[in-house]
């Protein structure tokens, strides 16, 4: 599957695209296999995540061809 990285998670990664090669898993399995990998992503709970362009919560299942957009929260004034 194909992940995005949007702001901060694209500097600590040095990519802004990614491909995960996964058996069938969730959203919450994804951000833990990130988290083994890249351990400087220690935000990756309070990210926002879209698959296939739509928003989904952590139970959502990923398939093989998925594309999953890991969006960090954005501050503003």
């Amino acid at each position: 599957m194909k992940v995005l990285l949007f702001a901060q998670l694209e500097e600590i990664v040095g990519e802004r695209e990614i491909e995960i090669k996964s058996e069938p898993i969730t959203v919450q399995q994804l951000k833990k296999v990130l988290l083994e990998k890249y351990p400087n992503l220690r935000s990756l709970d309070s990210t926002i995540v879209a698959v296939n362009e739509e928003y989904v919560k952590n139970d959502t299942p990923l398939k093989e061809n998925d594309v999953v957009a890991l969006i960090p929260p954005v501050s503003g004034g």
